[in-house]
Formats: C-alpha cells, structure tokens, sequence
C-alpha cells in the first residue's frame, strides 16, 4: 500500500493506493480479474512512485461492499434480518465435541472462524464437517490494527 497527497484548496489529504496483486487478496479474487475490472473501467487503476499498477484505496472499498453485499445474499438467507451485523457464512470444516461443549471450525473465505457451542444445540443443528454454517458475532469490543 502506498499513498499520494491530494491537496484541495486549503485540505490535504493522503489517498491510499493498493497494488493490484493486494486488492486481489483482500478480495478473494485473482490478479487478472482485478485486471480485468480495471480494464471494463469497474475499477480505475494509476500508476505508484515504482511505476506499479495501483487502485484507489476507497473505491475498493466501495467494490468490496458490494460485492460482499452480493455474494452475502446467496450464502446467508438471514443477512439483513438480525441486529448482529458481523456473520460470516462458510463450509464447516471440523467439530470437536465432548459431552458438553464443541469446538465449531468454520472456513469463511480467506477466514477461520472458531465458536465453542454446546454438543446438545451441534446435534440438533447437525452441524458437522462438509455443511454450511453462518457464523454470528455480536462483540462491544473490536480492536483495529492498521497496516501502514
């Protein structure tokens, strides 16, 4: 990631650039399909001081919105009908349970995902490894770490 000052009169502004192979990952997607919407104009790309394709940091943002907004849709039929706005929907990937409690190991895009449920609501939701599971997070503590 890069950034470019933008001045606008009196305001000076840093825009973050993201090289196209980074807004790749950061979209679960290929480089040659960020390639591909930059060059149908889905995605405007410039050039950095390494003379480096780059996207603009918050157009990105905006496409990943929607894209997420999209695919979330198709994945999770719930999406938009709970107060709890962080759910990631993904492929079970291991259950680990006891007499009690179980471990529930989510596969969410690029994203592991762990929740400690009670073995009782894992059968009764037959939940198991190979099905699809939507994972609800309601937290009043999120921290952020920002990578320069």
């Amino acid at each position: 990631m890069t950034g470019q000052l933008r001045i606008h009169g009196d305001i000076v502004s840093i825009v973050t650039q993201i090289r196209i192979s980074t807004a790749a990952a950061l979209l679960g997607v290929s480089d040659d399909t960020v390639r591909r919407w930059v060059d149908s104009g889905r995605l405007t790309a410039t050039t950095d001081f390494s003379n480096r394709q780059v996207v603009d940091g918050v157009q990105l943002a905006e496409l990943a919105r929607a894209t997420a907004d999209a695919a979330r849709g198709q994945l999770d039929d719930g999406a938009g009908q709970r107060s709890a706005r962080n759910h990631f929907t993904g492929l079970v990937t291991a259950v680990i349970s006891d007499t009690v409690m179980s471990q529930v190991e989510l596969q969410c895009g690029p994203y592991r995902v762990v929740s400690l449920v009670s073995t009782e609501a894992v059968r009764e939701l037959g939940i198991e490894p190979g099905s699809v599971a939507t994972a609800i997070v309601k937290a009043t503590n999120v921290s952020l770490e920002v990578h320069p």
